[in-house]
């Protein structure tokens, strides 16, 4: 099986900056797309940026310009580094990633979610 922990959050005023990480563990053979969604309260969860295996991003709109998401395939680790936040930020970041892993007699590929971590933006 495969585990994702998200890293970084917490409390920043708004034009601060947070760093955001996702770490996997398992027996991995391979990452393929991955990417990082938000959930503000009373809101469906919503794309904030993905990467694919060759490093193609994509970013919401909203985010273009202040967001970037980038990946270390040797550390199993995809990061979101969010400079000139807003009140609007403010929302449970979830990692999520497309795995190929080990189960012990055959290799499958499955998509995984992280447990979120909290990015509060206020002065």
């Amino acid at each position: 099986q495969v585990q994702l922990v998200e890293s970084g959050g917490g409390l920043v005023e708004p034009g601060g900056s947070l760093r955001l990480s996702c770490a996997a563990s398992g027996s991995i053979l391979r990452f393929h797309a991955m990417g990082w969604y938000r959930q503000a309260p009373g809101k469906q969860r919503e794309l904030v940026a993905t990467i694919t295996s060759d490093g193609s991003t994509n970013y919401a709109n909203s985010v273009k310009g202040r967001f970037t998401i980038s990946r270390d395939n040797a550390k199993n680790t995809v990061y979101l580094q969010m400079n000139s936040l807003k009140p609007e930020d403010t929302a449970v970041y979830y990692c999520n990633a497309d795995v190929t892993y080990y189960t012990g007699s055959v290799y499958k590929t499955s998509d995984y979610w992280g447990p979120g971590t909290q990015v509060t933006v206020s002065s």
